[in-house]
């Protein structure tokens, strides 16, 4: 009994001897190569990319429409809350109405007398007319009754447009929301003393879509719109871009460019642009910053993995495989894009061209090796996980 435990024992601890020694070979995902010559190899080709690029932005309400009294007054209610969502037309304050309700009542006033003085000499006149065709009175007195009907007619309407002015102006008292949107901060509250000349009570924000701003580089614009057409064929060609939240994360909503200033900036050499994204959900705010994810797409380039290449003082180099299955250590130029897991090769490689893949750091310039795929690399390492795990130490480190 005790035999059958220490061999099980035994057994365990070379296992484990087994997977530590296959891990610190340097294997498995991380770029191990099995046997002491054997080192995956692939062959680089020509493809297409598409990349990103990201450019810092603005986010802005399609209108921020500042919010300014008509009367002035002491405010005595506050509606709504600051960063409410709001409808065209729903009150945001209300001012102290009473000094706008008496003149609107006095202004009322005044309409009805003008009404009841129009009444009395329009009669006036009616009469003065029937005594003047019968010759009763002279045209002077007649004219006279006629120019005071016209006078009052005139008393009538200035009483109106009084009358017009008071309504407007208590209709003032009730601060309302000019558009749909959402509702900014409040620099004012209740008690205070507001006017059409002081800073304004709030902001409201068009947010059903959001405009955001960002700049790219001459250059950059003029491989995009190098195809030619007109400014809206040029727009309409361009690809939809995402945006990068102030977290990382990614906007679910693409947007569209729908402007691009004519004006170049001499002090930056760049051109601002303008994107417009729904924002059904509210998540977007106006003021806000964030990173416009630009896509493009390179053409005949080469991609390798990152894991090909081995860096020494800020140049990369990578070992290709000649005709004698020896190696060659090459440097190639890779562009400053990448995706973080392949390079776009700019230069010393060429289609065909067959490189390690993993398992580079531990070769040396003309070292000879016995080429596999990587697809038979990955057999035979997840078979010698199997024979490790089942006992077959025999078969495992072959």
């Amino acid at each position: 009994m005790n035999k059958n435990r220490s061999f099980s024992s035994h057994r365990v601890a070379l296992v484990a001897c087994g997977l530590a020694v296959l891990t610190a070979c340097g294997g498995g995902q991380g770029g191990m190569k099995l046997g002491d010559d054997q080192f995956a190899v692939e062959a680089v080709s020509v493809t297409n990319s598409l990349q990103t690029e990201q450019y810092p932005a603005t986010i802005k309400g399609v209108q921020d429409i500042e919010i300014h009294p008509q009367v002035s007054g002491f405010i005595v209610k506050l509606c709504v809350d600051e960063g409410a969502t709001v409808r065209r037309g729903q009150a945001l304050f209300q001012i102290d109405p009473t000094q706008y309700k008496a003149a609107y009542d006095q202004a009322e006033a005044m309409v009805k007398s003008a009404e009841a003085s129009l009444k009395t000499v329009s009669e006036t006149e009616a009469n003065k007319k029937m005594l003047h065709e019968q010759q009763i009175i002279s045209d002077f007195e007649y004219r006279t009754a006629i120019n005071n009907t016209l006078s009052a007619k005139a008393a009538l309407a200035q009483a109106k447009a009084a009358f017009a002015s008071a309504k407007q102006n208590l209709g003032f008292c009730t601060v309302t929301s000019p558009s749909d949107g959402v509702v900014g901060t409040f620099p004012y509250r209740v008690g205070a003393l507001v006017g059409p000349s002081a800073q304004a009570l709030t902001t409201v924000s068009q947010i059903a879509d959001m405009y955001v701003y960002f700049s790219m580089t001459e250059k950059q614009l003029l491989e995009l719109t190098r195809a030619g057409g007109t400014l809206k064929e040029q727009l309409e060609k361009m690809p939809a871009v995402k945006l990068q939240l102030a977290d990382g994360s990614l906007y679910a909503e693409e947007g569209k460019i729908d402007a691009v200033s004519g004006v170049i900036d001499q002090t930056t050499g760049s051109v601002s642009m303008r994107a417009v994204f729904p924002n059904k959900q509210n998540i977007l705010r106006s003021g806000g910053m964030a990173n416009v994810v630009f896509p493009y797409s390179i053409d005949n380039v080469i991609l390798i993995p990152q894991s090909a290449t081995v860096d020494i003082q800020d140049k990369k180099f990578v070992y290709v495989l000649q005709a004698d299955n020896t190696v060659k250590y090459t440097e190639i130029k890779v562009s400053p894009l990448d995706d973080g897991h392949r390079y776009i090769v700019t230069g010393g490689l060429k289609a065909g061209d067959k490189i390690v893949v993993e398992g580079v750091q531990s070769l040396k310039d003309g070292q000879a090796i016995t080429p596999i795929t990587p697809a038979e690399k990955e057999a035979k390492y997840q078979q010698a996980l199997k024979d490790q795990s089942e006992g077959n130490l025999a078969t495992a480190f072959q």
